[in-house]
């Protein structure tokens, strides 16, 4: 639903009684995937669409009834074998339709005005509905911030609930992810009693490349191909120039550390510092490292690493502090040129967010996917 977010938002302030049908189930073959959404107003106006076109009449005719009762409802829309014209999907998979009314009256409406409020300010924000449950919770939605607080539609007597889903949904916001959560009515993690979609949406995670040197340039198109708002810092603006970093979204000629002061991060953002020059890396670090980012890594070699640190603690980091700088920066691949050294710190930042060891899979016997590391903490500075 939040991808047509900016149309719902402007029909919120208009005032409009809509409903809204979202893909909340896929199998097999679909055209599209979960969180793509339909919703028609009270006038019959429809924006959005959940399946490219094979069944955007059968949804239309759900919503305008959903208006009309004010009931929510799941449907299931899948190929017919008896029947190539009937009403399914020619693509021979199966999808799962959730209609909800947001008539004026809705307990929903509120939680989804927070929502299109928060994506147009720009903030991440994760929606988690309930898509599988007793009919009494069916839409039921819960609205959770990136610092964990949430507003609820339905679920004010159930705390435990509330506050498992809100888990779940900060979880999967951090990752960056739209996904289904299986909880049960008690707020365990024991799948078979609610199915949970939870839609995130959230900018791009920041990548700040501190120090405008060759090794930069690799690291800003790694940074990009993973999805990175790319920023490169550095004081000298002799090198700090757009003909060197064509790719990079912002190029700020400043002091690292001050620029890093005044600027915006949040617990995704990873910080690469390239300049391995005291001057430069020390009050950076010192101010980094007491931040919650996600990832802080240093360039530099073993020797650069034990005078670095020396420095830190003698400026007053403590032991805790500097156990979350990651250097010398990146992975151990062997890397030579400033391509496969961008790949090695791509890779430990890759690590870093989703918890992996940085190690051969062929060698271990953990999960391939595992849910997301929370946020390092950080000492008050």
């Amino acid at each position: 639903m939040l991808d047509i977010s900016r149309e719902l938002g402007r029909w919120l302030e208009e005032g409009r009684e809509f409903a809204v049908a979202t893909v909340v189930g896929v199998s097999g073959s679909a055209p599209r995937g979960l969180g793509a959404a339909l919703a028609v107003d009270s006038d019959g106006t429809a924006v959005g669409s959940v399946s490219g076109g094979c069944v955007e009449a059968a949804v239309y005719d759900l919503c305008r009834q959903a208006l009309q009762d004010g009931r929510s409802r799941i449907e299931r829309f899948g190929y017919s074998d008896e029947d190539a014209f009937a009403i399914g999907l020619t693509c021979g998979g199966t999808i799962d339709i959730l209609v909800t009314p947001v008539t004026t009256d809705a307990p929903t409406r509120a939680v989804l005005g927070s929502a299109v409020s928060a994506i147009s300010r720009g903030e991440p924000v994760a929606l988690a509905r309930i898509v599988r449950g007793p009919a009494d919770l069916l839409g039921a939605s819960l609205l959770v911030h990136a610092d964990g607080t949430h507003e609820s539609s339905h679920t004010d007597d159930r705390p435990e609930l509330a506050r498992a889903a809100a888990t779940q949904a900060q979880g999967l916001l951090r990752a960056g992810r739209t996904g289904t959560v299986e909880l049960s009515e008690d707020g365990s993690l024991c799948p078979g009693g609610l199915t949970l979609l939870v839609e995130t949406h959230a900018p791009p995670p920041r990548m700040i490349v501190f120090g405008a040197i060759d090794f930069a340039a690799a690291l800003v198109r790694a940074g990009k191909f993973l999805g990175y708002h790319v920023t490169v810092c550095d004081a000298r603006p002799v090198f700090a120039t757009r003909a060197r970093f064509p790719e990079a979204d912002e190029i700020v000629v400043d002091w690292p550390h001050r620029y890093l002061r005044n600027t915006q991060t949040d617990t995704r953002t990873a910080l690469c510092v390239l300049t391995h020059d005291a001057k430069f890396d020390i009050p950076l670090l010192q101010q980094a490292l007491r931040m919650p980012v996600a990832y802080i890594g240093a360039m530099g070699s073993r020797r650069t690493h034990t005078d670095r640190e020396r420095r830190l603690r003698e400026a007053g980091l403590t032991e805790r502090e500097l156990a979350r700088l990651r250097s010398p920066i990146g992975l151990d691949l062997g890397a030579r040129t400033p391509e496969e050294t961008a790949l090695s710190i791509a890779a430990e930042i890759i690590a870093a967010r989703h918890g992996g060891t940085g190690v051969p899979l062929a060698g271990t016997q953990t999960p391939i996917h595992r849910t997301p590391a929370p946020p390092a903490a950080v000492d008050a500075a």
